[in-house]
Order: C-alpha cells, then sequence, then structure tokens
C-alpha cells in the first residue's frame, strides 16, 4: 500500500490492569498447595534445631537417644518430601501461567486494532509474547513462593532464637540488619534496569525481525555487513543493561552473606563467652548456631528470590502493556437495513452490494477521504482508478472495517457496517492484497485458510478459476506441497493467483481486488479476467485496476483524486466526459493488451 493510503485511527487505549495477574489467579490452588506444603516444611525444619538440643541434653544425662535419632531422621526425609512436592506444584502452575497469558494475549494481538499492531515492532511483539511471559512466570510462581516459604523460616528461625538466648539475637540482628538494607536497595535497582534490559531486548529483536522479513532485499543490495553492523549495535545495548542487570543480581547474595559471617562470628565470641562463664548451657548454643546456619540459606534466597521478582515485575509491565492494545469492537446493529434515516425503505434485492455515503477520514491530521459517495451493484465488475495517494486503498479498508470513518456511513448490502459484527463483514467480503500475502504451510493450507472447512471440489474449483491448475500439477506435492515463509516456493504471480484462489474458496457477496494482477503475465492476466466476468455475473467485483484492460471491461468506474469521487461511469462514458481519466487512458491505452500502468497513475 502506498504511503500515502496508509490510514490510522486514533483512539485512546483502554488499559487491562493486572491481565497477568488473573492468570496466575487462576492458578491459586496449586500456588496455594505449594506455599502450604512449603509452610510444612518450614514447621519441620525449624524443628530439628530443637530435637538436636535436647538430644545433647540427653546424651548428657545418660538417657536414651534412640527415640531422638529416629524422629530427626524421619523429620529430614519429610523435609525433603515436602521441598519435592512443593517444587513440583509450584513448577507446574508457573508453567499454567505462562500457557494462559500466552494464550490470552495471543487473542489480544490477534484482534487488536490494525492501526496500533502496524505502529509497534514486530520483533517487540514477539519478546514480550515468548521471553517475558517466561519471566513473568518466574515472578509470579517461583520468586513469590521461594520469599513466602523461606521468608517464614527466616521469621520462625528468629522467633526460636528469641526464645533461647535474646541478647545474641540482637547481635545476630545487628549484623543482618544493615546487610538486609543494602540487599533492598540493590533490589530496586535491579527492577529499573532490568525494565531497560527487557526493553533493550525487545528492540534487538525487532531489528532482527525487520531484517529477516526482507532478507531477499538485504542480499541483493549486499547490505549483510551494514545490518550486521547495526544488530550489533542493539546487541551491545542489551549486552550492556544486561551486564548492569547481572551486576545488580550478583551482589545480592555477597551483601547477605557478608552479614550472615559477621553475625557468627559475633555470635560464636558472645556465645562461647557466655557458655564459659555459665550462663547460657552447650545445648542452648548448640540450637541457637544451628538456627543461625538454618538462616543462611533461607535469607540468602528470600533476597534473589525478590531480586527475581523485580526483573518478573518489568517483564509483567511490559507484558500488560500488550494486554492493553485497543481492541477491534463488534457491532450491535439490529435495524432492517434500511437506507438512512428518514429514506424509504430498499427491498434486499435491489440495495447496492457496497455503499459509501459522504465518507470522510483523516490520518495524522491529514484527509484522506473527503466526502466520498459512490455505490457497487450486486453484480457486476466495479473499477477504481485515480493517482497515488487518492484513497483507493483506504477504501477498501474501511469495507472491511480494518479502520473507521471519521464521517459518514459505509454499508454493505444496505446496513451500516459500524453495527454488523466483524465475522459477518469479513465473511461476506473477500479482500485480495496488493502484496499477496501466503503464509509458511502447503498450499491447500494457505488456499483453504479462510475456508478450512470446503471440500476437494470446491478447493479445486477455486484453483480453476484463478488460474493455478498448471501450476499445482507442476509442483512436487501437488496442493500438499510446503511452502516457506512469506510463501516462498511460488512465483509473485503465482502468490497472487493463489490468494484470489483464497477469497474465491470463501464464496463472498463482495470480493475486494487490490490490484490483484499487478505481477501476472498478460496471457495469465487475460484468463483471469475471463475468471472475473464469471464471478462478477453472480457477485460484486470491486478492483483497484493495475491494467488499463481491466478498467475497460468493467461494468462501472469511479474516478478518484484527492479523496474524493471525480467522475462515475462506464469507460466510453468517461473517455468523453473527464479530462483526467481520458489523460489517464490515452497514457496507459497500451494496457489493453497486458501492458502494465506504471505505479504514479494508481
Amino acid at each position: 500500500m502506498a504511503a500515502a493510503e496508509t490510514t490510522r485511527t486514533t483512539r485512546p487505549t483502554r488499559p487491562v490492569p493486572g491481565t497477568v495477574r488473573s492468570a496466575a489467579r487462576k492458578q491459586r490452588r496449586l500456588l496455594l498447595g505449594g506455599v502450604l506444603l512449603g509452610v510444612a516444611g518450614v514447621v519441620s525444619t525449624l524443628a530439628q534445631p530443637a530435637i538436636v538440643a535436647d538430644l545433647i541434653e540427653a546424651a548428657g544425662r545418660g538417657d536414651p537417644v534412640a527415640g531422638a535419632i529416629v524422629l530427626l531422621a524421619a523429620l529430614f526425609l519429610l523435609d525433603a518430601a515436602l521441598s519435592a512436592t512443593q517444587g513440583y506444584l509450584i513448577g507446574r502452575a508457573g508453567e499454567n501461567i505462562v500457557r494462559d497469558a500466552r494464550v490470552l494475549l495471543t487473542g489480544r494481538v490477534l484482534r487488536a486494532e490494525l492501526a496500533e499492531l502496524h505502529a509497534r515492532r514486530q520483533g517487540d511483539l514477539q519478546t514480550r509474547l515468548v521471553s517475558d511471559t517466561s519471566l513473568v512466570k518466574i515472578a509470579l510462581s517461583q520468586s513469590l513462593a521461594q520469599v513466602v516459604v523461606n521468608g517464614l523460616v527466616v521469621v520462625g528461625g528468629v522467633v526460636m532464637m528469641a526464645w533461647i538466648d535474646f541478647w545474641l539475637l540482637l547481635i545476630t540482628l545487628g549484623c543482618l540488619g544493615a546487610a538486609s538494607a543494602a540487599s533492598v536497595w540493590l533490589a530496586r535497582g535491579l527492577r529499573r534496569t532490568a525494565l531497560v534490559n527487557r526493553e533493550d531486548v525487545g528492540e534487538f529483536g525487532a531489528g532482527l525481525q525487520r531484517i529477516l522479513s526482507a532478507v531477499t532485499t538485504v542480499k541483493a543490495a549486499g547490505a549483510e555487513g551494514r545490518e550486521q553492523r547495526g544488530l550489533a549495535v542493539l546487541a551491545d545495548r542489551a549486552r550492556a543493561s544486561g551486564t548492569r542487570v547481572s551486576a545488580l543480581d550478583a551482589l545480592l547474595s555477597p551483601a547477605m552473606n557478608v552479614g550472615l559471617q559477621a553475625s557468627l562470628a559475633a555470635v560464636m565470641g558472645a556465645g562461647m563467652a557466655r557458655v564459659a562463664t555459665g550462663s547460657l548451657s552447650a545445648a542452648d548454643f548448640t540450637g541457637f548456631v544451628m538456627y543461625l546456619f538454618y538462616l543462611v540459606s533461607p535469607l540468602v534466597l528470600v533476597f534473589l528470590g525478590i531480586g527475581a521478582y523485580q526483573q518478573g515485575r518489568a517483564a509483567i509491565q511490559r507484558v500488560d502493556e500488550l494486554a492493553a492494545l485497543p481492541q477491534e469492537e463488534d457491532g450491535d446493529e439490529t435495524g432492517d437495513g434500511a437506507g438512512p434515516a428518514g429514506a424509504a425503505a430498499v427491498p434486499a434485492g435491489e440495495r447496492p452490494a457496497i455503499a459509501f455515503e459522504d465518507v470522510r477520514f483523516r490520518y495524522d491530521g491529514r484527509t484522506v477521504l473527503d466526502g466520498v459517495s459512490f455505490t457497487v451493484p450486486r453484480r457486476g465488475l466495479t473499477a477504481l482508478v485515480g493517482p497515488s495517494g487518492a484513497g483507493k486503498t483506504t477504501a477498501f479498508q474501511l469495507v472491511e472495517r480494518f479502520y473507521r470513518p471519521t464521517g459518514g456511513t459505509v454499508r454493505l448490502d444496505g446496513r451500516d457496517i459500524a453495527g454488523l459484527p466483524l465475522a459477518e463483514i469479513r465473511g461476506r467480503v473477500g479482500y485480495v492484497q496488493q502484496d499477496s500475502p501466503a503464509m509458511r504451510g502447503t498450499v491447500r493450507e494457505n488456499i483453504a485458510y479462510a475456508a478450512p472447512h470446503a471440500t476437494e471440489a470446491e478447493l479445486l474449483e477455486a484453483v480453476r478459476l484463478a488460474g493455478l491448475t498448471e501450476v499445482v500439477a507442476q509442483l512436487p506435492q501437488g496442493l500438499d506441497t510446503p511452502l516457506g515463509d512469506q510463501g516462498v516456493g511460488l512465483s509473485g504471480g503465482q502468490r497472487q493467483r493463489l490468494c484470489i484462489a483464497r477469497a474465491l474458496l470463501q464464496r463472498p457477496e463482495v470480493i475486494l481486488l487490490d490490484e490483484a494482477t499487478s505481477q501476472l503475465d498478460a496471457d495469465t492476466e487475460a484468463a483471469l479476467r475471463d475468471t472475473l466476468r464469471t464471478i462478477a455475473a453472480r457477485c460484486a467485483v470491486v478492483a483497484i485496476a493495475h491494467r488499463f484492460s481491466t478498467v475497460a471491461d468493467a461494468d462501472t468506474v469511479v474516478v478518484l483524486e484527492d479523496g474524493r469521487v471525480r467522475a462515475t461511469g462506464r469507460h466510453d462514458d468517461l473517455m468523453e466526459r473527464d479530462e483526467l481519466y481520458r489523460r489517464f487512458a490515452s497514457a496507459h491505452l497500451a494496457g489493453a493488451t497486458g501492458t502494465a500502468v506504471p505505479a504514479g497513475a494508481r
């Protein structure tokens, strides 16, 4: 589509707060089960030092210790079983969260307004859908569970240490407090840096997608080195921000370790002195030291979990932004399909297939269509002609309701399309774009894309009408021949015919052809004109004409200029009364024999 005909509406983005968290809420049973098992593990863990202290005292008194040893071993095994089960439940919940988030976000992207999708980089969309959702899993399942469970171990350990000896606890907390403050500061900086890193990774993904989608052009232009250097710049930015993330993340554990080591040294010194004076028993001192050792790993894991959660929050922010994409809205019309208010009802068989009524459309403050009015009959071929930027492709996009007019009305079978369900509009209107998009998959899958339940006979008939029969016969696996990305494996003209076959298989009431014969050779284009005459006998065909021969065959020609309808009529009539059309025809008279109309005349 020509740049001048690119259109876009501007409507405020409606936020969808907590979209990712709603996916996490669906897994609350698994998450709660994992946390409860973690709590049970905490109880098992905290009981072990107390039993060891009792074991030391019993041994000192000469009492039997077999029962205490068996109980201690049972707690060790129970702790391991609880930890393994908790890890499974949390991991399963995390995978479910990622799956639900990806499905939800994919739906939001596929149903987003076209203007919003065109305004975003495709590589960044992919990064958010793939890698950012993986970080969301870590943030909403593993990290939170890790913080909760290990936090309980820390709290429980502190309570038990206070019960054993409050003064030793104060020494411990004094050393750990400074380390904890430093860790919190590092975690806050980690979140900010992680957000920058996610954006940088998205930029790299967008740059890579841009190149891969035009890799043939890159090679033909000998631009591999230049593009590689450009990607290297983006990769350097991602590396730099990623390195900062790694540096802050790496500092979290040492910061806590320093505090733990300092507290251990202070506790050992003060505790041994207390034991020597008899103010603290050896058993209690052993229990206190064991609790302190038990705090080492959980406390470090708490702050590592906080760091991972901060990185995940950055991903959640980016994913929620994606979930807030404005969505296409379905209509809710319940009227009888009559014309404008006050007009007499028109019998169904007499309504035009398409009607533009004083349609206006603006893009970025520029008027693209300005009071356009014309009708397309229910049968026959209608051609849209005019200079580049006249608004031809925009008119097609308004019919498909990819965009909404800023004024006036577009009607399909007499009904305002603003009130029709999107599925109905796009089921009744077939659209063949200028750039002939085809997707990775077989030829059969591409043709049947809009009508997946079509029979084999219907599919072969669409192939025949589009002039693809010989092409399919020459393919190594016929209709089941696989194509690469963007239809690699077929020529440009063959891809155009494939897309025409796709539209025909849909059996629409209206077919829109946006310069759909531009890449066909003269013989194929002549054969397709015969097909269009056959199709036009049963439905409306509207073509943006690339070749003048198509214009000359049209039942109706609509001439657009500067976003307005300049003239409407048949070829012979317009040749007599419209100077622009006459110049257009004279300049491209050779098109009747298959010569292409230059781009400037589109």
